[in-house]
């Protein structure tokens, strides 16, 4: 994961690059960018840290509390957006298909190995 930080408060900016020394990128090859105001940008997702609620992050804050709300919304931007798929059961007297079934089960399967694969590699990033 690559940030970029662009704070009003000299601050807040010194101590989010003293936090994330590793993951320190240019805005131009940033994969998220960190900002003290609800300002949205197209060309980046922004992680917003701030005293609002509305905000990613609250201050104050720890280094562990900001590698975790990171880690959370990086998370969120890489997965796809999986459509709905629709279910229609057949209506017929042949008896229910169980492709919709084992596919919803698929489904499922890789959402929670997924969510497994997340938690370990937050666990070893620490």
């Amino acid at each position: 994961m690559k940030v970029a930080i662009q704070c009003d408060s000299p601050l807040l900016q010194r101590s989010l690059e003293l936090f994330l020394d590793g993951h320190l990128s240019s805005i131009r090859q940033c994969d998220i960018l960190i900002r003290d105001k609800d300002i949205r940008d197209e060309t980046h997702p922004t992680f917003v840290i701030g005293t609002n609620k509305l905000s990613d992050l609250i201050k104050p804050f720890s280094k562990a509390q900001l590698l975790h709300a990171l880690t959370q919304k990086f998370e969120t931007l890489k997965q796809p957006v999986l459509p709905i798929e629709e279910e229609v059961l057949p209506s017929s007297e042949e008896g229910i298909s169980f492709e919709i079934l084992e596919r919803h089960i698929d489904k499922l399967t890789r959402e929670y190995q997924a969510n497994i694969l997340k938690a370990i590699r937050a666990f070893y990033e620490k």
